[in-house]
């Protein structure tokens, strides 16, 4: 299976931050042959960065089963590649953004000097929505494990790689039946188990992907409203699924993290607060959107995998108060 190739400058794209910065759960890296594995829109990917080249191979996706097969080849390569640009929102150039975020703020010019290339992914809503609700006061190993077992028991199967068998993320019908959630309980997945079964029992009451279309087109504060009529979703993760899957890029989820930041560096009268009330909150993301302007969630990410990247090592948590560091 050869490589396919999208011409992509690094400094346009960095893999590193940008999959393995609490946004998706569902990617791999070999250190190493320096290769991503990951699953989205029901396709198992290998990607990895040679020179100014985005590389990629389809090992197997569920998306091609009813193209005729002679015209398989050349449909699956139009369709792969454009899933891929969308997924990486390739037609924004980033590096101009950069540079208008860099004259706004000495700290986020300090910072993209690592965090190069940091993208803001184009997620698929349920994916994105059950996801997050998996996150909620969890750490991300574990988040991904959640997200794992939520595909193995409900997904389809798409291939199998390597002795390991690949799943697509379940239907948010599949998620909606009544037992789900004495189910998860059984996997593992704590209160979490009502709030995933609750909240596709309303979404499918709201007709699914139709309701997720009719979020995208409204503005963001309504949209964020919207979703936390959803049982178990409050202000952090309602932002965070208008930010990473409903093109909401103004959304900034505010937690643990993105307060001290901007404690720290920028609004100093928040300093020393316990919890984060919702006037802070508000205030936290206004002061970023007012400085960083419509992309700001996109913007202050970059923050965030900075100051993640401080503590984190490899399962640290992504939206939870920080842990006590282990002894080494």
């Amino acid at each position: 299976m050869s490589w396919n190739k999208l011409i992509c400058n690094v400094r346009e794209l960095q893999l590193s931050g940008t999959l393995n910065g609490g946004q998706s759960f569902r990617w791999e890296y070999n250190k190493e042959i320096d290769e991503w594995t990951g699953v989205y829109s029901k396709t198992v990917w290998k990607l990895r960065q040679r020179e100014d080249l985005l590389q990629y191979k389809v090992v197997g996706s569920l998306l091609t089963k009813n193209v005729p097969k002679n015209n398989k080849e050349i449909e699956k390569n139009s369709i792969f590649e454009e899933l891929l640009k969308k997924y990486f929102r390739l037609d924004f150039n980033l590096s101009d953004y950069y540079t208008k975020w860099s004259e706004k703020d000495d700290l986020f010019r300090a910072a993209c000097k690592q965090f190069y290339g940091i993208r803001m992914l184009a997620q698929e809503p349920v994916e994105n929505l059950f996801s997050f609700i998996c996150s909620q006061n969890n750490h991300i190993s574990r988040i991904s494990s959640m997200v794992e077992k939520l595909c193995k028991h409900y997904g389809e199967e798409i291939c199998e790689l390597d002795g390991m068998m690949y799943y697509s993320f379940p239907d948010v019908e599949k998620l909606a039946n009544p037992q789900i959630e004495s189910e998860l309980r059984q996997l593992g997945f704590g209160y979490r188990a009502k709030f995933i079964q609750r909240s596709a029992a309303q979404i499918v009451e709201w007709e699914g992907e139709k309701w997720f279309t009719s979020l995208q087109d409204m503005k963001y504060k309504e949209a964020r409203l919207e979703l936390m009529k959803l049982c178990g979703i409050g202000p952090k993760v309602a932002d965070c699924i208008c930010l990473m899957s409903l093109n909401h890029l103004e959304a900034l989820p505010v937690d643990t993290h993105v307060y001290q930041i901007a404690a720290q560096n920028y609004l100093p009268h928040l300093r020393g607060r316990k919890t984060v009330t919702d006037k802070m909150y508000t205030e936290i993301g206004d002061h970023f959107r007012n400085l960083y302007g419509d992309l700001a969630g996109w913007a202050h990410t970059v923050l965030f995998c900075a100051d993640l990247k401080k503590f984190q090592h490899s399962d640290d948590a992504e939206d939870v108060k920080p842990k006590k560091r282990r002894k080494k």
